[in-house]
């Protein structure tokens, strides 16, 4: 097996800007900024959104559809009708 072949892979916490949620893991990324944990030295990560500040994992935005699909579309473009191609002679 080839030496030095893949990346490097190291202990970081993955921190979100918005709500200061830390994640410990492992990632190939690293940072100058350190901090230790347990004896162990990991870098930190920070991140604009993860699953502790997104709308969609925290419910606190979301997007009601009291029409359906099909009506909106018909509501739209119901009206239109597709011309079909001239006949050439």
């Amino acid at each position: 097996m080839k030496k030095d072949l893949h990346p490097k892979y190291n202990p970081v916490v993955f921190v979100d800007m918005t709500t200061g949620k830390r994640f410990i893991s492992r990632s190939t990324k690293s940072s100058e900024k350190k901090e230790v944990i347990d004896g162990v030295e990991h870098s930190i990560i920070s991140i604009g959104i993860t699953s502790d500040s997104h709308p969609f994992f925290t419910g606190l935005a979301q997007f009601v559809d009291t029409e359906g699909r099909i009506d909106k579309f018909q509501k739209r473009f119901g009206a239109v009708r597709r011309v079909g191609k001239p006949k050439l002679d």
